[in-house]
């Protein structure tokens, strides 16, 4: 199965090259980028040890907030799906718990990755046609300044047990939400994306390399010119079935008043997906 291009972030040509495989494929793949690889591999440890502990259970999500502890009996439906998706998760907001622990780690990491994406937002704005541009109600990257609704999702997808729903898989095909998603390599494969012919890309999980793909938002905003792409995590097979998988999407989401088109500002945008997804 191919693969999708990966941009080296430290080229001249990066800013191009990254915007053109956004709007051909929805997704962007990064190497050489400015976020330390080391961190992210202590987060995936750190957060594994939380999910296999019993602490978890303290930490169970507010349905307000929407922050905290998501079990598996409560994960998502994906949009046309009616089985839940092999997962369990933890949601991180800038006011939101977060266990003493793995506090000063992943408020570190959130704040890396939210620079690193104002700088992606300036170049998905600088490489978009002028009548694109023209469409956007502020820059792109002033969306999400001091926004405190870009969630950063701590992902574990448990080992397979042989027991699962018939039909169900670690991730059904979606689309994400909000203007762009960043997200390290997962420390196991599984991620692909879908073309417009229906066939399924892989999307590279070199440890190291960083995966940007386009929201809903970002899809509204520029009257459909970057296309919100569907994509999923398949089930693993053989050996790799006994292993976890741990995944760590930020997903950036402008203030709730920002207009994102004549139709819809985020806040209403959001309220009217999360009523879609069973979780509001």
């Amino acid at each position: 199965m191919q693969q999708l291009p990966t941009v080296d972030y430290q080229s001249p040509n990066a800013a191009k090259e990254f915007v053109e495989s956004l709007r051909n494929t929805g997704f962007g793949v990064l190497k050489n980028h400015p976020i330390p690889q080391e961190l992210v591999e202590s987060i995936y440890k750190h957060w594994q040890e939380f999910f296999n502990s019993e602490e978890k259970h303290e930490f169970l999500f507010n349905k307000e907030t929407q922050d905290g502890y998501f079990p598996p009996e409560v994960s998502e439906v994906a949009k046309g799906f009616t089985v839940k998706d092999i997962k369990e998760y933890f949601h991180v907001y800038p006011k939101g718990r977060v266990p003493a622990q793995l506090e000063a780690e992943i408020r570190e990491y959130y704040r890396l990755a939210n620079e690193f994406a104002q700088e992606l937002l300036s170049w998905v704005q600088a490489e978009a046609p002028e009548d694109v541009r023209a469409r956007f109600s502020i820059d792109l990257k002033d969306m999400i300044k001091e926004s405190e609704q870009t969630l950063l999702r701590i992902l574990h997808y448990p080992p397979m047990t042989g027991d699962e729903e018939p039909g169900a898989i670690r991730a059904a095909a979606h689309g994400d939400i909000n203007l762009l998603t960043v997200l390290p390599a997962a420390n196991e494969p599984g991620l692909q994306v879908q073309r417009q012919d229906g066939s399924w890309l892989d999307v590279p999980c070199d440890f190291g390399s960083l995966i940007i793909n386009i929201g809903d938002m970002l899809q509204e905003a520029s009257g459909d010119y970057f296309p919100s792409t569907i994509h999923r995590v398949i089930n693993p097979t053989g050996k790799a079935s006994t292993k976890s998988r741990i995944s760590l999407p930020l997903f950036l989401h402008p203030r709730p008043d920002v207009v994102l088109s004549e139709r819809y500002t985020a806040d209403s945008y959001l309220q009217e997906r999360l009523r879609e997804l069973g979780v509001k």
